[in-house]
């Protein structure tokens, strides 16, 4: 039998099989709603029917590996399709583990879709007859773009379902209905580990406007305990003829948007680097903001900004990502924002060697980019944004849009001179290398050269 192509078709070729044992497959979930909207969606969740647990199991086995991602309420992944039987939850207790789960073949399809978040997410769909089982009105609410709790009762029993609400307002652009915009604002979500949490922001983060989440957030409560740090920007004032677009939490929701346009082509690390520096990149104002000389002003707000950074960072537990130290970016963004437009105003006098060192601070590309949204953040307000342009190119030109220059000179050509190993040699190391920051030294022997002067006695 030729091996099924695509998730889709394997998934039809399990439902086939489920069918000739007595049960019925149907995919379940965000796929079916994206399909209901048109939209692309990889992953495909299989609810069985009418087959229990060992049966189910033998079937799949067939179907090649299988991994079992939860047997006590069976759940297994074949290929890219997690397959289950309907479950039961009954809340055992706070947090998001405390459920008592088993999984439930003969349960009906209403009953199994009872315990999903969000009717757009009931849907049913079976791949064998085409059919759409839709207990709870999904594809009225997909057409009124509108999201509505399934059931009002079990819905609290898992709190991620408040960020969840944040983000696919954000994602797919429907509105939070006021039965459950309220019911939202009554669910505590101190009981949410930060992994948890941070799923939902990322997913946010690249929604096609983020600002519509967020708002969401601010407007449901979430912000002043979840996120402090994002919640003082609201109402915190900024000097409008540089800020017509109003306060700092408005300001922020743009940049959010402005930045989100500007990462497809980088790398997903690199892309949430940016993100997460639109969102903290403010994060200085409110401790900083004051009236000088009749205007409002925030000086240093970019380096005040760090701490509550970090503490933001620590809280939803972001370092690396891939290996790459998103952590360390975002701090470097948030610390160096106003560099790309502070150093166009003297750009005659800015040297080669201010960008090398800068280059060992932060991405150079990534700060022109977040300076950019910054920058046209303030609709609406037109501003010239040329500074971040000529920022990228200049860094380009030097070759350290990225990462500052490699060291021309090593330990071992220092070790060669007769230099013996120890902390004499990290000194003139630097030394040397400060000398190749500034353009004074750029070959090795004129990095030798600079070295033997400070071997001689």
């Amino acid at each position: 039998m030729e091996a099924p192509r695509t998730p889709l078709d394997r998934a039809t070729a399990i439902a086939a099989s489920v069918r000739d044992a007595g049960g019925r497959a149907l995919i379940v979930g965000g796929w079916v709603r994206d399909r209901l909207m048109g939209r692309d969606s990889k992953d495909i969740d299989l609810e069985v029917y009418g087959v229990d647990a060992p049966r189910l199991r033998r079937l799949l086995d067939s179907f090649g590996r299988v991994e079992t991602v939860g047997e006590s309420f069976q759940v297994y992944k074949t290929g890219e399709i997690d397959v289950s039987l309907p479950r039961r939850e009954s809340k055992a207790g706070r947090g998001h583990r405390a459920f008592d789960v088993t999984g439930d073949p003969h349960m009906s399809v209403e009953e199994a879709a009872r315990r999903r978040d969000f009717t757009v997410n009931a849907i049913a769909w079976d791949p064998l007859t085409g059919e759409y089982l839709d207990p709870f009105d999904g594809r009225g609410d997909i057409a009124r773009r509108t999201l509505r709790v399934v059931d009002p009762v079990r819905f609290p029993d898992d709190s991620l379902r408040v960020l969840r609400a944040v983000q696919f307002a954000a994602r797919l652009e429907f509105r939070l209905d006021n039965d459950a915009r309220e019911l939202c604002r009554v669910i505590p979500l101190d009981d949410l580990p930060a992994e948890r949490v941070w799923g939902e922001i990322e997913k946010l983060l690249f929604a096609p406007r983020p600002s519509v989440g967020f708002a969401l957030a601010l407007d449901l409560g979430i912000l002043a305990n979840l996120w402090p740090e994002l919640h003082a920007l609201a109402g915190c004032p900024q000097e409008p003829a540089w800020h017509p677009e109003g306060d700092a939490w408005v300001h922020t929701l743009q940049v959010i948007d402005q930045a989100r346009t500007r990462i497809d082509d980088l790398p997903r690390p690199q892309q949430i680097a940016v993100m997460l520096g639109a969102v903290c990149h403010d994060f200085g104002k409110p401790a900083t903001t004051a009236v000088l000389d009749g205007r409002i002003r925030s000086m240093d707000h970019e380096e005040q900004g760090v701490a509550p950074a970090l503490a933001f960072l620590d809280r939803i537990n972001v370092r690396s990502i891939d290996g790459y130290d998103v952590r360390q970016q975002v701090v470097g963004l948030v610390a160096q924002h106003l560099k790309p437009g502070s150093w166009f105003k003297v750009r005659d006098q800015v040297r080669d060697g201010a960008f090398r060192r800068l280059a060992q601070k932060v991405d150079l590309e990534l700060l022109a980019r977040l300076a950019k949204a910054d920058c046209l953040g303030r609709s609406p307000g037109t501003f010239d944004c040329t500074a971040m342009d000529w920022f990228l190119e200049r860094a380009r030109a030097l070759g350290v849009e990225h990462r500052p220059p490699a060291p021309i000179l090593l330990g071992r050509h220092l070790l060669a001179l007769g230099l013996k190993p120890g902390p004499r040699v990290g000194g003139i190391l630097k030394a040397v290398y400060e000398q190749q920051l500034d353009g004074s030294v750029t070959t090795l022997d004129e990095a030798i050269d600079a070295a033997k002067q400070m071997i001689r006695p």
